[in-house]
């Protein structure tokens, strides 16, 4: 870890942790302050390669916005897989409300860069296949008219998804995303091909439906302005091999976060400041 000259306001050190994950469950009061639970995660892609995690160890509250931040390499994608159980760690464990992850499971949901929505499909049958993955049957069209109109897509339920814009078709893979009802939200970088107007209102609307619904979020970005713009928390990355270099609070309210005020962009400015002496990124 990058050490510091002084601490900066906000900044919780980063301590090694001895827990390999095979523990049994935690009491549920100490259980609640880590709903997601990263212990001593590393990870190789192949035995003798390079290693792309190192030590990981990271604690989520229930409900909580977290922002994983970091340059390309720093394994924070990787990271974001491995807590969704579609890559198993090299080292170490997760768990999620005190079960181990072996798998991916439908109580937490993955979005991607890409909508991956099936062109031949309205909208409303996109959004449906969240519930049908979930194996869940009951009140399915009562549910899809319930998130799209969430994501303000209400009146393009019965359009095919080709004659929506690219920032409709990722509402629309939202709204798939949190039509099972998951508990946890695994977002990799899903606003990044879009311009800065549809982002910045996407971002708002996510975070505030996260809030709504009570979702625990884990969000991959090496964007700042989108860290302080939905995360309650920032945790950095650094590379050769990605390693926690600091986590930190994002003190601005919700009308910080909408009107972009002076208080939102000295949050922004001390983000990246951190960005750069604490994980060494440029």
């Amino acid at each position: 870890m990058v050490q510091l000259k002084s601490k900066p306001e906000n900044l919780r050190a980063v301590a090694p942790s001895a827990d390999t994950g095979t523990s049994p469950v935690a009491p549920r009061d100490e259980a609640d302050r880590r709903y997601v639970e990263v212990s001593g995660v590393g990870h190789s892609y192949s035995r003798n390669g390079p290693t792309v995690l190192r030590s990981i160890d990271l604690k989520i509250s229930a409900g909580e916005i977290v922002a994983l931040i970091g340059r390309s390499g720093s394994g924070k994608s990787t990271l974001l897989h491995i807590i969704s159980g579609l890559m198993k760690p090299s080292d170490g464990a997760v768990r999620i409300d005190g079960q181990r992850v072996e798998k991916p499971s439908p109580r937490w949901v993955m979005m991607f860069q890409a909508p991956s929505l099936y062109p031949w499909m309205t909208v409303a049958q996109n959004a449906g296949l969240g519930l049908k993955y979930a194996k869940k049957t009951e009140g399915v069209d009562a549910r899809v008219k319930e998130v799209l109109s969430l994501v303000d897509l209400a009146e393009f339920a019965d359009r095919n998804v080709q004659d929506l814009s690219g920032g409709q078709q990722q509402r629309a893979a939202f709204a798939r995303s949190i039509a099972p009802e998951p508990e946890l939200l695994l977002l990799d970088e899903p606003f990044s091909a879009l311009d800065i107007f549809t982002r910045r209102a996407l971002q708002n609307d996510v975070r505030e439906i996260a809030k709504r619904l009570g979702l625990t979020v884990v969000l991959v970005t090496h964007d700042v302005n989108e860290a302080v713009q939905m995360a309650d928390r920032a945790v950095l990355l650094s590379s050769g091999p990605g390693r926690i270099a600091g986590d930190t609070e994002i003190n601005v309210s919700e009308a910080d976060r909408v009107s972009q005020s002076k208080k939102f962009q000295m949050e922004t400015t001390r983000l990246r400041t951190l960005y750069t002496e604490i994980a060494g990124l440029g």
